[in-house]
């Protein structure tokens, strides 16, 4: 098992409290892509590198398979799932395609001027980041942007789908990240989804959010070429 982010021992508290944060830092830790696809984890070694018991690292490794992260087998231990270009085209892209569109047509005529700042505030983020190069901001602001309209949208089943795919979106956001060589390009693409918001055009906004998220990772090519 590849070493972990060095962190200081995990502080006192409850069962739960050090359940995140084990479960913090491995989630880091695979969708940075440290810990890589088919990579075994074993409660032992999780425990020991982290200095703690197998009791939160067991719970943490359950709650990262409930995410989709890792998969545990019988007799076999644990293991990292990677998320493969296939499954990105032929289930993550289709499945942001249909939830975001009727998130977005539904938050859209609920957003306020102060929804917007935030939303821009988001973009915003996402080009300091883009500045220092730093891909982990930049996958980061990109996810609270398209959480943040979900939730506006009002739609709690479709907040409850968002928050069930996230994890693995955030692990092609993060291995995606690098292969813009423009990552300004990103908070571009964001300032279109804004733009198209405030048409109220509905069928203009499908047609954003579709285009946006074929291109935004929906395949390695670089949109910035």
């Amino acid at each position: 098992m590849s070493a972990l982010p060095a962190l200081p021992a995990l502080p006192s508290g409850s069962l739960a409290s050090r359940r995140e944060t084990v479960a913090d830092v491995l989630r880091e830790a695979i969708t940075s892509g440290r810990l890589e696809a088919g990579q075994k984890l074993t409660e032992l070694g999780v425990a020991e590198q982290l200095g703690t018991s197998r009791a939160p690292v067991r719970e943490a490794l359950r709650q990262l398979e409930q995410e989709g992260l890792v998969i545990s087998y019988p007799y076999r231990g644990t293991e990292v799932l990677g998320v493969s270009q296939e499954e990105i085209e032929n289930v993550l892209v289709p499945v942001r395609i249909s939830l975001e569109k009727f998130a977005f047509r539904k938050a859209m005529p609920r957003l306020t001027d102060a929804d917007y700042a935030h939303l821009q505030s988001l973009v915003n983020n996402m080009e300091a980041a883009a500045d220092s190069a730093d891909a982990a901001l930049l996958a980061d602001e990109d996810i609270r942007f398209h959480e943040a309209v979900v939730s506006l949208s009002d739609q709690q089943h479709c907040l409850q789908i968002w928050r069930s795919i996230q994890p693995r979106v955030r692990a092609y956001f993060r291995r995606d990240a690098n292969h813009y060589s423009d990552a300004t390009v990103v908070a571009a693409q964001h300032r279109e989804l804004i733009d198209a918001l405030r048409t109220g055009d509905e069928q203009a906004l499908d047609r954003a959010v579709t285009d946006h998220i074929h291109t935004h990772f929906g395949t390695t090519k670089d949109p910035s070429e």
